[in-house]
């Protein structure tokens, strides 16, 4: 998968459950290490802070929608299928 998202990547992600959950995973793997990366920087200074806030934030949402997905028995049969 390239950096980037893609309009394609999240039309795919509509429809394929299986997509979308490696889609968020991805994301917030790539989150957690650009916000690892930040803090052993330790740039300091209110826009990091504001930045990583931001970030945490962010990666609490993806774990939220990877959990409900994941709970999700539509996503659980197009694992198996």
């Amino acid at each position: 998968m390239s950096d980037l998202v893609t309009d394609d990547d999240i039309a795919r992600a509509r429809t394929d459950l299986v997509f979308r959950q490696q889609l968020l995973a991805e994301n917030l793997e790539r989150l957690l290490a650009r916000l690892n990366t930040m803090r052993k920087n330790d740039t300091s200074g209110p826009d990091s802070a504001r930045q990583i806030k931001e970030g945490v934030a962010l990666a609490v949402k993806l774990a939220d929608k990877l959990q409900k997905n994941s709970q999700n028995p539509d996503v659980v049969a197009a694992k198996a299928g």
